[in-house]
């Protein structure tokens, strides 16, 4: 198994475990949930139920008869309700004979626990009167709606509520994870390109797998996204249905952040947010289910904060896909390398730095210093009339804030004289504006370095690579 190798030590805690233990999993589509539940409880799996999207009660208490058929329960007539249900089960599992943990595994609970179905309630009566009271059993439930699992299960004040005794949110591989997912898949890609495949795909296993032996990141692109069989030309609205109720609040939101790369403050989505209603709970359930992420900014309350998206296939799919709907195999080979592409491969590779900082404070030998990471944007006003951004600025506890450029190019990235004239500009506004009296050091973050000349000499107090992102950070 790739990765996850904190959750592993928290399942095998579940294992060693001389209580009845309840995991609540959530995680993403495709993200590898089921598998690593699968994988590292082969051994003790006894009985494991998914739910049926949109599945009918009797769909899916057809389905839990089936599995207690399999399990070697044939004497049950199938269940009229989850009550009866539960003490069926409960029925096998006390039949069980031999030591060591046994897991239930109910996959896909917010589509088993559909409105008026009272599933929750014959959940938590099988725990209170089955489960807890024997060292044996391992209850692990697990959901694709980040929210639906907090609200319903972990968080909520009945029910379920204080009955989980561990949780755990399964997120995308690292760089440093895909890295060696694509080594064990035989796929040998060099960093530059697997930061590009990284920028449409992010770290989802499902859409790593993708990856063919032989084949470079733009081929892997062209295939996935742009031929009329390729696994994600028509994921999108099948990822936001799948894990929203009323999917459209979420991919107006969606839509809106695409267009505006550098992000929008709250105020400023509230202007523009349509659909009506609910815009608070909207961005807790999008930003807990990873598609978007919120950056405060220096030195400004956290109204000012930006959201910005944090998930690579919808910005892609948004700009390249859905864009050009009648565009067929080979179209993204024609766009590849771009100045249209190296201006947005630009913005994404933003989302992948900041969702790696402590590899980049690693790099830059500051990983025991206490750092507070964020954006800043500064529009023009009366006072200081000249904007400027910041596309990654650390807050160092050594009185020290660095402002991190970010630039993805072929080659090493060369900074001309009005580029220069630029950054000078933008390092006075900041100190102007912010009135810091900490030291600023003007850091750059490049795919292949920078071209050593006057005005990198004068300017760029630290350049580090791309390459620091692979690191594995425990």
């Amino acid at each position: 198994m790739i990765g996850r190798k904190r959750q592993i030590q928290e399942l095998n805690r579940l294992l060693d475990s001389k209580e009845a233990e309840f995991l609540a999993l959530y995680g993403r589509r495709r993200v590898g949930k089921t598998f690593l539940i699968r994988e590292h409880f082969k051994s003790q799996l006894c009985f494991e139920l998914t739910g049926l999207k949109d599945g009918l009660l009797k769909e899916q208490l057809g389905n839990f008869h089936r599995e207690l058929k399999h399990r070697g329960q044939k004497d049950h007539d199938c269940p009229t309700s989850w009550q009866e249900a539960f003490q069926q089960l409960a029925k096998h599992l006390k039949a069980l004979r031999g030591k060591g943990k046994r897991v239930i595994f109910l996959d896909e609970l917010p589509w088993l626990a559909s409105a008026r179905s009272r599933f929750l309630p014959a959940l938590d009566y099988f725990w209170n009167t089955c489960l807890c009271k024997d060292p044996r059993f391992i209850l692990v439930i697990c959901g694709s709606a980040a929210s639906w699992m907090i609200t319903k299960v972990i968080d909520h004040k009945g029910g379920l509520h204080n009955r989980v005794t561990a949780r755990m949110k399964l997120e995308p591989f690292s760089l440093a994870e895909s890295a060696r997912f694509l080594k064990s898949r035989s796929v040998k890609l060099t960093p530059y390109d697997q930061l590009t495949l990284a920028m449409v795909m992010g770290g989802v296993p499902h859409y790593l797998k993708e990856a063919q032996p032989g084949k470079s990141a733009a081929q892997i692109i062209d295939r996935s996204c742009f031929n009329k069989t390729g696994l994600l030309r028509e994921e999108f609205d099948r990822l936001y249905a799948s894990l929203f109720e009323n999917s459209d609040r979420h991919v107006e939101i969606v839509r809106e952040l695409a267009k505006h790369p550098q992000g929008l403050t709250r105020p400023a989505l509230t202007k523009i947010y349509t659909t009506g209603g609910r815009l608070t709970q909207t961005l807790k359930e999008l930003e807990e289910a990873g598609f978007i992420s919120i950056h405060e900014q220096f030195d400004k309350k956290s109204k000012d904060a930006i959201y910005r998206i944090a998930d690579e296939y919808s910005l892609f799919y948004l700009k390249w896909i859905e864009r050009k709907p009648s565009a067929g195999a080979g179209s993204f080979l024609k766009k590849f390398n771009t100045p249209a592409w190296r201006a947005w491969s630009g913005y994404a590779l933003e989302s992948l730095v900041h969702k790696h900082v402590p590899q980049i404070k690693s790099e830059l030998g500051i990983t025991l210093v206490d750092t507070d990471h964020c954006s800043w944007i500064h529009r023009p006003n009366q006072t200081w009339p000249e904007g400027a951004q910041v596309d990654l600025l650390l807050d160092r506890a050594d009185r020290t804030i660095n402002l991190i450029e970010i630039k993805f190019s072929q080659g090493p990235f060369t900074i001309t004289k009005s580029y220069a004239s630029e950054l000078r500009r933008k390092v006075q506004v900041f100190k102007e504006v912010t009135k810091t009296e900490k030291n600023v050091y003007l850091t750059f973050l490049t795919s292949h370095g920078l071209t050593k000349n006057a005005y990198q000499n004068e300017l760029v107090d630290t350049s580090i690579t791309t390459e620091c992102l692979f690191q594995e950070i425990l």
